[in-house]
C-alpha cells in the first residue's frame, strides 16, 4: 500500500525508556499492595518520629486521643449508652441464633469493642455480633457437633473458628491483601444477605411458636417441614406474645423512618421489649404455660477461654473453614458499613487497618469467651444517629455491657425466648433489600441474576451453597469479560476530528476505504485468540458490506489501542498474525495511540519494524488523515498514469 513517509504532519509515537526489571517489579508490587502509599508519612523523618508515627499507624488511638475534647465526651457518652441498649438484647438474641449460651453474646460486646476503639480507624463503627455470621456458625459447625448433645465441644469449636477468623482477617491486613474482599460484589452481598435474612426469619418460627424440637438444616423446605409437622405442638400464648412484640418493633421502625425525632424510640425498642416481656412473664408466670425463658445467666466478666481452643480436635478443619468464611463475611460487612458512614462525615478509613483491627479483636475475643464480632449495620446506624464523635462510644458501650455483666444478668432470667425471636425477625427484615434488587434489574441484568443466584442458593440449599454460587458466578463474569472483551467499529462525528462507536453515536459516519476498530481491554493469552478471530470477522463483514453497497473497496484497518493498558507475548503474537492476514488480503494495518507498555513490548519483539514506524500514530484522527492522504495520492497517480496511457495511444 506504499509508505506514509510523505505525510509530514505525523507525530511519532515514542518508545518509553526501559526500566530495570527489579525497579519495574517494585513499582508493580507497590501499586498492587500499597496503592495508598502508607509510607509517605515516614519520609525525611528522624528515627524517633518514625517510631511514633509507626505506633500511631498501628494503634490509631495514640494519634487522636491527645486531641479529644470534652464536647466529644458528651456526644460519645449518649451514643455509647444508646448502642448498649441495643447491644444487650441483640447479643443475647444472636448468640441463641448461633446455638451458643446467651451469656457469650454479652461477653462478645465487652472485650472486642475495647480492642477496636484502640486499633480501628472508623469514628462511627459500633462493634458487635453479626446475624449472618451467627447463622453461618450454627449451620456449618452444627453439622460437625450437635450444640444440644455436646454443648461444651460445640462452644470450643465456635471459639476456635473465631480464632482462625481473626488470624485470617489480620493476615489479610498485614499482607495488604484487602483487595480479595472486593471479589464479593455488591450484587453478591445483597443476594446473600437477603437469603440469610429469609432463612433466619423462618427459623425464628421455632421461638414464635414455642417449639422445642427443630431442624438443624437451614434450607427453606426443611425449616417449613419442621414447622408444619409439629402443628399439634404450637403454643398460642407464645405466638400471640411474639406477634405483639414484632408488631411493636416494626411500628417503632416505621415511625423512625417517617420522622427523625422518633429515632430514639426505635433505638430503645429492643431493650423495651426485653423489659416488658420479662415483666409480663414474671407477673403472669407465663413460663408455666409454655412460654420458654432464657433462664439463669452467670454474673461476672468474661472468663478466659484460650485453653478451650480445640487445636487438637478431629473437627479442626471444619473450624478453620468456618473461620475463613465468617471472617470474609465479617470483613465485607464491617468495611462496607465503615466506609459508608465515613462518607457521610467526609473522612477516610483504611481498609487494611480495619482488617488488622477486626483480626486482633477476634483473636483476643476467642481467648476471652467471645465469638465473631464485626461492625453490624444496625448498631452502627444507631451509633451514628445518636451523634457519636469518635471510637470512645465503643468504650462507653463496652462499659455499659460490663456493668450489665457484673450486676444485671439475673434480671434477664425471665426474658422470654419469643422476644429474642421477635428482635431477630425485626432486624432481618431490614436486610431484605428488595429495592436494591429492583435497582440491579433496571441497571444490569447480569448483576441481578448474580443476586438472585446467591439468594436462591441460600434459601433452597444452604448458606455455604449460596456463598459458593455467588462467588463462582462473580468470578465467571470476570473471566467472561476478560476472555471476551468488547471490540467496536468507530466512525467520524460530522464536522470534527472525533471518532466514536457507531453503535452509540448514530450520527457517526464510516470513512470510505478505512475500517477503524477499538479494542476495549488488555490483550493477553486469555483473549488473544478471540480478538484475532473477531477482528478478522469485522474485516470480512466490512468487505461484504462495501461490496453489497457498491462502495469503494477497503484499503486500511486502523486499531485504536487507547484502551489497551497492557499486552503479553500471546497478544504480540496475535498482532503479528493479524498483520500477516491483513497484508495477505492486500490491506494495510495501522495502530493508533498505543500505550507505553504496549510500545515497550512492540519494540522488544521487533514488531515495530515489521509493522513500520510510519504506520503507528498518536491519534485515530492522524491515522485517518494519513490513510486519506495515501488514498488521494494513489488516486492522483492512477489518474496521471491513465492520462499518460491515453496520450501515448493518441
Amino acid at each position: 500500500m506504499g509508505s506514509t513517509g510523505e505525510y509530514e504532519s505525523q507525530r511519532r509515537v515514542p518508545v518509553p525508556p526501559s526500566k530495570p526489571f527489579l525497579k519495574s517489579l517494585q513499582a508493580t508490587l507497590k501499586e498492587t499492595f500499597f496503592p495508598d502509599d502508607p509510607f509517605r508519612q515516614f519520609k525525611n523523618q528522624p528515627t524517633s518520629s518514625k517510631f511514633l508515627l509507626g505506633l500511631q499507624y498501628f494503634v490509631p488511638i495514640i494519634e487522636w486521643a491527645p486531641h479529644y475534647t470534652f464536647d466529644f465526651i458528651k456526644a460519645d457518652l449518649i451514643a455509647g449508652i444508646t448502642v448498649a441498649s441495643l447491644a444487650v438484647p441483640q447479643g443475647i438474641s444472636y448468640a441463641s441464633l448461633a446455638s451458643i449460651p446467651p451469656i457469650i453474646g454479652l461477653y462478645s460486646s465487652f472485650v472486642p469493642p475495647l480492642l477496636y476503639a484502640m486499633l480501628g480507624s472508623s469514628r462511627d463503627l459500633a462493634v458487635g455480633t453479626v446475624v449472618v455470621a451467627s447463622l453461618l456458625i450454627s449451620s456449618m459447625l452444627g453439622k460437625e457437633v450437635s450444640p444440644t448433645e455436646n454443648p461444651k465441644q460445640y462452644v470450643q469449636l465456635v471459639f476456635t473458628a473465631t480464632f482462625f477468623a481473626g488470624v485470617f482477617q489480620a493476615s489479610l491486613g498485614i499482607l495488604r491483601l484487602g483487595f480479595i474482599v472486593d471479589f464479593l460484589s455488591h450484587a453478591t452481598i445483597v443476594g446473600f444477605m437477603g437469603g440469610a435474612a429469609t432463612i433466619v426469619c423462618f427459623q425464628q418460627l421455632k421461638g414464635i411458636l414455642g417449639l422445642i424440637h427443630f431442624t438443624h438444616e437451614t434450607d427453606l423446605v426443611s425449616v417449613m417441614r419442621s414447622v408444619f409437622s409439629q402443628i399439634h405442638q404450637w403454643r398460642w400464648e407464645s405466638a400471640v406474645l411474639g406477634c405483639c412484640f414484632l408488631f411493636f418493633l416494626l411500628l417503632t421502625r416505621y415511625f423512625s423512618k417517617r420522622k427523625a425525632a422518633f429515632f430514639w424510640i426505635n433505638a430503645m425498642a429492643p431493650l423495651t421489649t426485653v423489659i416488658l416481656g420479662s415483666l409480663l412473664v414474671y407477673l403472669t408466670h407465663a413460663e408455666k404455660h409454655g412460654v420458654q425463658v432464657i433462664g439463669h445467666l452467670k454474673k461476672g466478666l468474661n472468663p478466659p477461654s484460650a485453653s478451650d481452643l480445640a487445636f487438637g480436635s478431629s473437627h479442626l478443619m471444619a473450624a478453620i473453614k468456618t473461620g475463613i468464611v465468617i471472617g470474609i463475611i465479617g470483613l465485607a460487612e464491617g468495611i462496607a458499613v465503615g466506609k459508608t458512614f465515613a462518607m457521610f462525615k467526609n473522612y477516610h478509613i483504611d481498609g487494611n487497618k480495619e482488617m488488622i483491627a477486626f483480626g486482633m479483636m477476634n483473636i483476643a475475643g476467642s481467648c476471652t469467651s467471645c465469638y465473631l464480632t464485626a461492625g453490624p449495620f444496625s448498631r452502627t446506624a444507631v451509633n451514628f444517629n445518636a451523634g457519636s464523635r469518635s471510637a470512645v462510644s465503643n468504650i462507653v458501650m463496652a462499659t455499659a455491657v460490663m456493668f450489665t455483666l457484673l450486676f444485671l444478668t439475673p434480671l434477664f432470667h425471665y426474658t422470654p425466648l419469643v422476644v429474642l425471636s421477635s428482635i431477630i425477625i425485626a432486624a432481618m427484615l431490614g436486610l431484605l433489600d428488595y429495592e436494591a434488587a429492583i435497582h440491579l434489574w433496571k441497571i444490569e441484568k447480569f448483576d441481578f441474576f448474580i443476586c438472585l443466584g446467591a439468594y436462591l442458593g441460600v434459601v433452597l440449599g444452604s448458606v455455604e451453597i449460596g456463598l459458593i454460587i455467588a462467588i463462582t458466578v462473580s468470578l465467571l463474569r470476570i473471566i467472561l469479560f476478560v476472555a471476551r472483551p468488547r471490540t467496536m467499529v468507530l466512525g467520524n462525528i460530522p464536522n470534527s476530528g472525533i471518532y466514536r462507536s457507531m453503535d452509540q453515536y448514530q450520527m457517526a459516519n464510516s470513512v470510505p476505504g478505512i475500517l477503524i476498530l477499538q479494542i476495549d481491554a488488555p490483550v493477553f493469552f486469555a483473549n488473544a485468540s478471540y480478538l484475532r478471530e473477531r477482528i478478522s470477522r469485522w474485516i470480512y463483514e466490512e468487505e461484504d458490506r462495501l461490496k453489497s453497497a457498491g462502495e469503494a473497496s477497503l484499503h486500511y484497518v486502523i486499531l485504536d489501542l487507547s484502551a489497551v493498558g497492557s499486552i503479553d507475548t500471546s497478544g504480540i503474537s496475535m498482532l503479528e498474525e493479524l498483520m500477516k492476514n491483513v497484508h495477505r488480503k492486500g490491506l494495510q494495518l495501522l495502530l493508533a495511540n498505543p500505550q507505553s507498555e504496549m510500545m515497550k513490548k512492540l519494540d522488544k519483539s521487533k514488531l515495530i519494524d515489521k509493522i513500520g514506524q510510519g504506520w503507528i500514530f498518536l491519534t485515530v484522527e492522524e491515522a485517518v488523515s494519513a490513510c486519506n492522504f495515501m488514498l488521494h495520492t494513489c488516486k492522483a497517480i492512477h489518474v496521471a498514469v491513465d492520462q499518460n496511457a491515453e496520450e501515448n495511444k493518441v
